[in-house]
């Protein structure tokens, strides 16, 4: 089975980008507002048949398609309605230590996301910026806390997640096995689904603030042009961040800031 996964963050009201999720310049490079997440929408649904949300499920003749959003801003309540009026579901990848802060989702929200069919997995309990630089019992434990926490807010087992920051590693996937993780989405731009001790490691399409829908069309469309060039500047970047260690980070932040 392939998949195109894509990846989302906060969907918000317009120009409101402090309204759900992370605050600061950075994080709002990742989110779409109301207006443009529905033009995605529609764009989708002219090109793909069907959105899913188990990528452990039946193969399909072609690439499945799956719609992620990391953090769990209190924006995906809106992504939530947009997305069942095209009767599709998303899955939502919570930061378990920010439930119910200002700007992200309640465990009553969680439950009622959960309740009409969208998937709730764990986006770390305190999302590190570099987690594949952890040692690897605290990557463990960001692993365990966070399912812990979501399991207690659900009433119901957690076994998908995905990886905060984009710093994957084997060690990562590793640990989230360990820990009962039995899928797990990274920002590696790739369909081709891999597995680490019995969890599937799934890459995902990163669409961001000024991206248009079209482009998320050519995504998940037959051609692999778009996804090809991602690959490409991904690859680009990954090098960049393991040359360049937090003076990367702290050069990005400050570009950003800007």
């Amino acid at each position: 089975m392939r998949v195109i996964a894509l990846e989302y963050h906060d969907i918000v009201p317009d120009d409101a980008w402090e309204t759900s999720g992370f605050p600061g310049n950075a994080a709002a490079t990742y989110k779409l507002s109301v207006t443009t997440f529905g033009d995605h929408l529609r764009a989708l649904a002219q090109t793909v048949g069907s959105i899913v949300t188990d990528v452990n499920g039946t193969p399909n003749a072609g690439a499945s398609v799956v719609l992620t959003f990391d953090d769990g801003g209190s924006g995906y309540m809106a992504a939530a309605d947009l997305l069942e009026h095209h009767g599709w579901r998303g899955c939502v990848f919570m930061t378990t230590g920010r439930i119910g802060s200002p700007g992200f989702l309640t465990a009553g929200e969680l439950r009622s996301l959960q309740g009409r069919g969208h998937v709730i997995g764990t986006h770390s309990r305190s999302h590190p910026i570099r987690m594949a630089a952890l040692p690897a019992p605290a990557i463990y434990e960001e692993w365990h806390a966070s399912i812990t926490d979501l399991q207690d807010a659900l009433g119901t087992a957690v076994n998908v997640g995905s990886v905060p920051g984009g710093y994957h590693s084997p060690q990562v996937a590793a640990a989230a096995a360990a820990a009962g993780l039995k899928t797990l989405f990274t920002s590696e731009p790739e369909m081709t689904i891999r597995r680490v001790d019995g969890c599937a490691v799934v890459g995902r399409y990163t669409l961001r603030r000024n991206d248009p829908a079209a482009y998320a069309a050519r995504l998940v469309g037959t051609t692999p042009f778009a996804r090809s060039a991602q690959w490409c500047k991904w690859n680009a970047k990954k090098l960049a961040k393991a040359i360049g260690g937090t003076t990367y980070l702290r050069v990005r932040e400050r570009i950003l800031e800007r």
